[in-house]
């Protein structure tokens, strides 16, 4: 059982704090727009803010959450942006879906060495299911 000593130091750092706002129809998804603010909460100027548009699709294998950012000065841009940013994030997750296949796809199953498992000269008896996966 862990101290309380042991437990990590969490802390927000000050000099990058944000305002979140978000913006949904209820329908189609929702925009993120985080706003910089100073210690006070006063808007920093300095920073600019940043958005970023979430949405969900419904797939056969279920729920596929998208999260994208959204290069914009203002909401209305981020709304202009917002179709192409769900596009550009589902064509993502469709090219990481084939790569993770073909990574599945392209594995080699190996027996152990000297597992005494497959024919040859000194070799125990087969089988056993002594196969092991990477």
């Amino acid at each position: 059982m862990a101290g309380p000593n042991d437990l990590p130091d969490i802390a927000l750092d000050t000099d990058n704090l944000y305002r979140e706002d978000v913006f949904t129809d209820r329908r189609a998804g929702s925009i993120r727009r985080l706003t910089p603010v100073t210690r006070d909460g006063a808007t920093d100027a300095a920073r600019a803010v940043l958005f970023s548009g979430q949405t969900q699709l419904l797939t056969p294998a279920g729920v596929l959450p998208l999260g994208f950012e959204i290069e914009a000065k203002t909401l209305e841009e981020a709304l202009t942006k917002f179709p192409d940013g769900v596009k550009q994030a589902l064509e993502q997750a469709i090219d990481e879906a084939r790569e993770m296949r073909r990574e599945q796809a392209s594995r080699i199953v190996v027996p152990e060495v000297g597992s005494g498992v497959g024919p040859g000269p000194g070799a125990g008896p087969v089988g056993g299911g002594k196969i092991k996966f990477p």
